[in-house]
């Protein structure tokens, strides 16, 4: 017993990475966005009721003060912020489902027709800027719920769809790259000659080590996803008033700044502003740690 006691000593806890300044930092923001999102519409008046007069000034009663018609503004933006964050999330997840595998695909078999093809289509796609896909898609659609089949899509879904088949691209030619490096290992070499099945070296093998990299990537373009969504709704292209998303408050916002509204652009262009920053700021942190550096 006491000759296991040395090694028993001996054993660590695993211990969690330590953040710098700046990981705090984004963590907090991204947090605080999270609360705004989860938690705001769950304490904050009706956000399409009018409980206050037209344009107050934030105070006690109203903490970001009212809209033209009377609307907590605290209330629109949680509910706006929300929705920012489902989509952001939605469209992210979305597209990796769809982008991992044919990454994984075209980089296992590198250099043959399959990886050509693959990435001709990919290419394809991020030739067509988001706005102009999206003005593709209004045209052919409309903004409103879509029926398909027995099926209804709700403006929000579109943006999902839309936002992820704009992300394909670049998650493939991050997993791609990931796998063509891990192909070259000694042991992928050794699998093959063995008689492991294509599909589960792929899956069981190259999948765990390729993924860090890609999810760093899907962290970081959650931010871009809440700034997209955020543009299409302000361009009126994405979710429409009265549902409330921070795109859509800022563009009605704009009629009222001539007026001394300021709260109503500053508020909403705050949150996509400081949740865009954290979330930069987070990934980097992350892909600090998972890099090694």
């Amino acid at each position: 017993m006491s000759a296991l006691a040395p090694t028993v000593r001996a054993r660590r806890r695993p211990r969690l990475p330590r953040l710098s300044a700046l990981g705090w930092i984004g963590l907090v923001l991204v947090l605080a966005f999270c609360a705004l999102a989860l938690l705001g519409p769950l304490f904050s008046l009706p956000p399409d009721e009018r409980t206050g007069g037209p344009l107050e000034a934030p105070s006690a009663a109203h903490w970001f003060g009212t809209d033209d018609l009377g609307r907590d503004l605290f209330a629109r933006t949680a509910v706006g912020a929300r929705l920012s964050l489902m989509v952001a999330l939605g469209s992210v997840l979305a597209g990796l489902v769809v982008a991992v595998p044919l990454g994984l695909l075209a980089g296992y078999l590198g250099g043959t027709w399959v990886d050509d093809v693959l990435m001709r289509v990919m290419e394809a796609l991020q030739a067509l800027p988001v706005f102009v896909l999206a003005l593709f898609v209004v045209g052919m659609i409309g903004t409103g719920p879509t029926e398909v089949g027995p099926v209804t899509l709700s403006a929000g879904v579109k943006v999902i769809i839309l936002l992820a088949l704009s992300f394909l691209p670049f998650f493939a030619r991050v997993t791609r790259a990931a796998t063509l490096v891990e192909v070259q290992e000694e042991y992928v070499a050794a699998l093959r000659v063995v008689g492991v099945p294509r599909g589960r070296i792929m899956l069981g093998e190259l999948l765990p080590n390729v993924l860090p990299p890609v999810l760093v990537q899907g962290f970081l373009w959650v931010g871009v996803a809440v700034f997209a969504e955020s543009a299409l709704s302000f361009l009126g292209l994405g979710v429409q008033p009265p549902q409330a998303s921070l795109g859509n408050l800022l563009s009605d916002a704009t009629s009222a700044l001539m007026i001394g509204g300021w709260w109503l652009s500053v508020v909403p262009g705050l949150a996509i502003l400081l949740v865009t920053i954290g979330i930069n700021l987070l990934g980097d942190e992350v892909d600090r740690h998972l890099g090694g550096r």
